[in-house]
């Protein structure tokens, strides 16, 4: 059992002034070092188009590409390395777990990842010159893995396989361009049919509306569905479905087995959060391990992350923070049960 944190970034302003602050953040940081560190030892299986990269991100998130050109000029770094790292477009990205429990006015996700991808970087961002305000935990800086944005829209993503990848972008680029461009879960999944996918993955949605939509989303085929639970495998598109998926099943039917048991937010929390309830995964190793559990209340704007197991949630309140009034901590902490190394403190 160790003792971890992540640091709250919030920002208000222009894509490029909000790259720029961060590029300074990570220029000697651990989270850089480390990167620089795995390329060292493995080279990309793929190559970055410069121009094609900025074509297509300029499309779907301009902002996005104002905001790597920031990262670029504090880093000092060439713009090959900056969209390797953090342009997430035909790039790869590992294996992963994560399970999702929604109710009429919540979504809880746990992130199932390996520690050394973990990045510990939790952002609250109010961009001043295009998109919508978002609140989430980073992947890859620019990234998003879960969220909330200022209208209320809800995303969380689960990993399904990364086979015949395509020409597209990854999950957690994705992420942040739907919770920046998409007022609601209509405006999603419209965004979702249209944007190219590199992996095959489910989004999770969730709006002021009360209900719940899941996209199955493979470069391939795009499809819709609906359901409160959702882990590592499609229901509809079941040709793309790993052979082995009793991990994903498990964790399913425990999310069934409990949901009877879940009474308002609270308790629906507890269930995704307690190590003993079927749903936690302390897989570290295998890189399908619970590193936090966070939660959105589009309704009452507000977000809700714990690090770790059988922990109580620390509370955002968005909407707060949208009339100006700034979150006091710089940090929160929590406990996981492993020794391996993450990526922002080893």
């Amino acid at each position: 059992m160790r003792e971890i944190f992540s640091d709250i970034i919030q920002f208000r302003g222009s894509h490029y002034d909000f790259g720029y602050m961060q590029g300074k953040q990570l220029k000697n940081s651990l989270i850089v070092k480390n990167r620089k560190k795995f390329w060292k030892l493995r080279r990309p299986r793929f190559t970055v188009n410069i121009q094609e990269t900025k074509q297509i991100l300029n499309r779907y998130a301009p902002g996005m590409w104002d905001e790597l050109e920031g990262l670029q000029n504090a880093m000092e770094a060439p713009m090959n390395e900056i969209l390797r790292d953090f342009g997430g477009y035909r790039i790869n990205t590992p294996k992963s777990g994560c399970s999702i429990f929604t109710g009429k006015d919540y979504l809880i996700r746990n992130y199932d990842y390996h520690p050394k991808t973990y990045e510990g970087r939790y952002s609250i961002y109010q961009p001043s010159d295009q998109g919508y305000a978002v609140i989430g935990p980073q992947q890859r800086v620019t990234g998003r893995m879960d969220g909330m944005n200022e209208k209320g829209l809800a995303m969380g993503y689960n990993s399904i396989h990364r086979k015949k990848p395509g020409a597209g972008f990854v999950c957690h680029m994705i992420g942040r361009m739907i919770l920046e461009t998409c007022a609601s879960v209509d405006e999603a999944i419209a965004f979702l049919k249209e944007i190219p996918h590199r992996h095959s993955f489910s989004y999770i949605l969730l709006d002021k509306n009360n209900e719940t939509y899941i996209v199955e989303a493979t470069p391939r085929s795009v499809d819709i569905r609906q359901s409160h639970v959702c882990t590592n495998h499609f229901e509809l598109q079941k040709d793309e479905n790993k052979r082995i998926l009793d991990d994903s099943y498990n964790r399913l039917n425990a999310m069934k087995k409990h949901k009877s048991e879940v009474s308002d937010v609270h308790t629906a929390f507890q269930m995704m959060n307690d190590t003993d309830k079927g749903v936690f995964s302390k897989e570290y190793k295998n890189w399908v391990g619970t590193i936090h559990t966070s939660a959105y209340l589009p309704k009452e704007l507000k977000a809700w992350i714990a690090l770790g197991g059988n922990q109580e949630p620390v509370v955002f309140d968005f909407e707060k923070w949208l009339q100006g009034e700034n979150v006091t901590m710089e940090k929160f902490h929590g406990q996981i049960d492993t020794d391996l190394p993450f990526a922002h403190m080893d």
